[in-house]
């Protein structure tokens, strides 16, 4: 049994992809709380009966406090290979955030330049390009109004900018539910954000399959009545 479970979404020779809980680590840190690829690498010695390290690296980052899709590679050749595709655009993803205040339109493409704090985990946006800087493009739609007037959004993300949809959502006046670092007025009871990787599409590097996935959001209260 997992300590903590994982929730698997896809898996094949090359690639487990997974729905990461919201507040878990992707990779370890300084922290030393076990991460979703130590939690992947137990799954993976265990089903295959494998003696010795296992082969298991994540091919993108998802913020600790964010919940939703993770692709891990399970050999080299798949590292490799989705690492180009991330390089070049070709993958598309989709979240899902709960904001505290209505957005300005029903949709709307957003173009901002982030600049990372020096020293701190923290970016800030511009509306011009400042020095240092880095462009930042997304579209957001307004799927429907939740409960305690709050708003779902879906949101289609074009670059990937250190906290862009935190940033980018906050700087219009949006900020996330829960998140505090971005000018959420109250944390959740559980220091996680209202923001969700919900799907992915991509064609597969090696077998060419099209891949297309939805992650089931968090069973929290903030999440009640998304789906």
């Amino acid at each position: 049994m997992h300590t903590v479970p994982i929730s698997i979404l896809f898996e094949d020779n090359h690639f487990l992809i997974l729905n990461k809980a919201a507040g878990m680590l992707v990779q370890p840190d300084e922290s030393k709380d076990k991460a979703l690829v130590d939690f992947a690498k137990d799954y993976l010695k265990r089903k295959y009966n494998k003696p010795g390290k296992v082969f298991c690296e994540a091919t993108h980052r998802l913020d600790r406090p964010v919940s939703g899709i993770v692709i891990l590679a399970k050999t080299s050749k798949g590292l490799e290979r989705m690492n180009s595709l991330f390089r070049e655009k070709t993958i598309q993803k989709t979240y899902w955030a709960i904001v505290e205040q209505k957005p300005p339109m029903k949709t709307q493409h957003l173009t901002h330049w982030l600049r990372k704090e020096n020293g701190r985990n923290i970016s800030k946006a511009y509306d011009y390009e400042a020095n240092n800087s880095q462009k930042a493009e997304l579209t957001y739609t307004l799927l429907k109004e939740m409960e305690g007037n709050k708003w779902l959004l879906e949101v289609d993300l074009h670059t990937g900018r250190h906290h862009q949809i935190r940033l980018q959502l906050s700087h219009i006046g949006c900020p996330i539910v829960g998140d505090v670092k971005y000018r959420s007025h109250r944390p959740t009871g559980d220091n996680c954000i209202s923001l969700h990787a919900r799907r992915i599409k991509f064609e597969h590097p090696i077998t060419k399959e099209a891949i297309a996935l939805i992650a089931p959001t968090p069973n929290k209260k903030y999440w009640d009545n998304s789906n």
